[in-house]
């Protein structure tokens, strides 16, 4: 019987016999074996530890027998009675939790290689489903498969299969080197650095992986493929940096990480047993290694999955955070007491762009109706304004553009999922293998580079209307949106922290796919670099979700100096949700707790749930537009304004 420990930042293996010592001295034999290896580190460490299982963080009794508490090749972490936990190699912030949070799911979603959705890999990498091939599939596998070993068996010479790579393309390696070739690959590829993907972003990117496989072009055996899917199934995760890949020959980097964990190689993590060396996580899930035949090492790793499957991360998290905008700039239009005039449908229909006429539509839902009337619209109604600044009138074309950009990217990106990106590709049909260039990372480069920038726009907007709200020359409002200025700050500082996140994004939307470095011996001599340009997208959604929190809260902070009068119900609702999490400001307090409970808001999708119903039942009822006479409008007609009203 064994057991593995986890200490610090290894994971050591202790042989138990029969298991019939205690838990208290597998501990002290583990913290024995790591002071043998690493003495310094141990240095003033208390005596004192906890035993507890990896999985689910059980707390075990020291007095007990091992065999009595814990399975052969069961997993354990030591922690030190300072609180330190003994853990393994570093991880990002919340990565191992995310693991040993993890619930095995029980739905399978079946794979095609041709019809998987930005939103079901974004559902995957929850771990909310279990994965499978479809029998169509399956014999696509089969027959491509075939082909490559009726090719070898002919002794004809191929790329990949039986030749060097990139520079040595041109040298055979004779057949009783083949495997030595592929495992070779993967071993020297494995050269990534920086933190690992989170355990959502490892699962989607290998889920992402199998489609790719699951097309039937790639050559590889099912078997192969059958151990991949049981090791996603199970969440055996390999530790794969996010940074080294250059987009072309593919993620070869995060890629040969991927795969290397698949050989049983590097280090791995999982639900049942954290993180350790990923034979002998694969080992305590009944799980093999991987034994990689002729073409199967290149076939893992020649693709663009990791900027893909980041980019439909981004995608997703931009799709939400776009149409929320629209929701939290409508609510600060009405507390800065702004009019709808500006959204108009003659207007957008003069310039019929989709996004922008969605946009406007979602305005006037939410805005002053007859349906959702708003008090505070109401209130201000024959005001001597005549138009409202940029951020607020011109939400439909700037928003909008975002939209449609999006829905761009949305295709690429979609595609891109669905597409057979090896080289060189196998045909069965024609009997044919052919070398080509869908490794190439550029269409998902360039589509993540124009995301990041159609993106950005939001908290651009959005930083200029917390200006608006903070600002007393402009708003109407209290500085900063809170009583006895001086003696509290308010929302000065949170201003601060919008402007800052928002030059940031100035600084990642400057587009890495317009950089191409040469590599490989000048063989691979125009790289898209789209690792970076999916990497920053994320960064950039992540900050837009930030800024247009931090606006949330200012916008719902103004109503408190607007009681009694109410804005529209549907934006009530989402005053209501704001304040479920974060309540007024009074006076200071520590503010980035109510951010960040509110960014958790909009990166859910709550603040779109709670204004959905409304949305729809103000298109079900087909509402009619209420064009109000004010001085935002000009008219030929020589009536005082209070006399106007005009129909739809």
């Amino acid at each position: 019987m064994k057991v593995t420990v986890k200490i610090l930042h290894e994971t050591l293996t202790v042989p138990c016999k029969d298991g019939s010592q205690t838990v208290g001295w597998l501990a002290e034999e583990a913290m024995r074996r790591y002071r043998k290896a690493r003495s310094a580190e141990l240095a003033g460490k208390s005596p004192g530890f906890q035993v507890r299982r990896a999985r689910g963080d059980g707390l075990l009794d020291p007095d007990d027998s091992i065999a009595d508490v814990l399975d052969d090749n069961d997993f354990v972490q030591v922690v030190f009675a300072t609180g330190s936990p003994i853990g393994s190699a570093p991880v990002a912030p919340g990565t191992t939790q995310s693991v040993l949070c993890y619930q095995e799911p029980t739905e399978f979603l079946a794979l095609d290689g041709n019809s998987l959705t930005p939103a079901d890999l974004v559902q995957l990498g929850k771990g909310l489903y279990k994965i499978k091939l479809t029998d169509d599939s399956i014999s696509k596998v089969k027959e491509a498969r075939k082909l490559l070993e009726n090719i070898l068996s002919e002794n004809k010479v191929c790329y990949g299969i039986n030749t060097g790579f990139g520079k040595f393309a041109r040298t055979v390696i004779p057949a009783n080197k083949l495997v030595e070739l592929q495992e070779n690959l993967i071993r020297s590829h494995s050269a990534g650095v920086g933190p690992p993907l989170t355990p959502e972003r490892t699962r989607m990117l290998f889920a992402l992986r199998i489609n790719v496989l699951a097309k039937g072009y790639s050559g590889i055996s099912l078997e192969t493929v059958t151990r991949m899917i049981a090791a996603f199934n199970a969440s055996c995760l390999p530790w794969i940096p996010e940074k080294g890949t250059v987009g072309a020959s593919g993620d070869l980097a995060p890629l040969s990480h991927l795969a290397l964990g698949m050989l049983g190689e590097g280090r791995m993590c999982s639900p049942k047993t954290g993180w350790g060396e990923a034979k002998d996580v694969l080992e305590a899930h009944g799980l093999k290694p991987v034994q990689l035949g002729p073409k199967e090492g290149l076939a893992l790793i020649n693709g663009t999955q990791l900027i893909t499957s980041l980019g439909a991360e981004a995608l997703q998290r931009a799709t939400a955070i776009a149409r929320q905008a629209d929701i939290v700039a409508a609510l600060t239009l009405d507390v800065l007491k702004g009019t709808t005039r500006a959204f108009d449908s003659d207007i957008h229909a003069a310039r019929p762009h989709r996004g922008q006429s969605e946009v406007a539509r979602r305005f006037r839902s939410l805005l002053h109706s007859e349906l959702y009337p708003s008090e505070i619209s109401e209130s201000h109604r024959f005001c001597d304004r005549v138009q409202d600044a940029y951020t607020l009138r011109c939400c439909p074309q700037v928003h909008g553009i975002v939209n449609d950009t999006i829905d761009f990217v949305s295709s690429i990106i979609t595609t891109e999922m669905n597409s057979a990106t090896d080289n060189p590709m196998v045909f069965p049909q024609r009997h044919e293998i052919i070398s080509g260039g869908n490794f190439h990372g550029e269409y998902p480069a360039k589509a993540l580079d124009y995301l990041a920038i159609g993106v950005h726009e939001l908290a651009a907007m959005s930083e200029r209307r917390i200006e608006r709200l903070c600002n007393p020359t402009l708003s109407e409002l209290p500085a900063f949106l809170v009583e006895e200025g001086g003696l509290n700050s308010g929302f000065m500082i949170a201003h601060c922290t919008a402007a800052a996140l928002v030059s940031e994004n100035k600084v990642l939307t400057h587009p890495s796919s317009v950089d191409s470095l040469s590599t490989s011996a000048a063989t691979e001599d125009h790289v898209s670099m789209g690792g970076f340009a999916a990497r920053k997208s994320l960064q950039v959604v992540e900050h837009v979700e930030q800024v247009l929190a931090i606006e949330l809260l200012a916008a719902c902070q103004a109503i408190e100096f607007l009681r009694p009068l109410h804005t529209t119900e549907p934006l009530e609702k989402i005053y209501d949700l704001v304040r479920n999490v974060a309540g007024p400001w009074d006076k200071d307090r520590f503010m980035s707790p109510d951010i960040d409970a509110v960014t958790r808001l909009l990166r859910e999708g709550e603040v779109w749930g709670a204004a959905k119903p409304y949305l729809d039942d103000f298109h079900e009822r087909e509402v009619k537009e209420l064009r109000l006479g004010s001085p935002t409008s000009s008219y030929l007609m020589n009536l005082p304004l209070h006399q106007l009203r005009m129909g739809p």
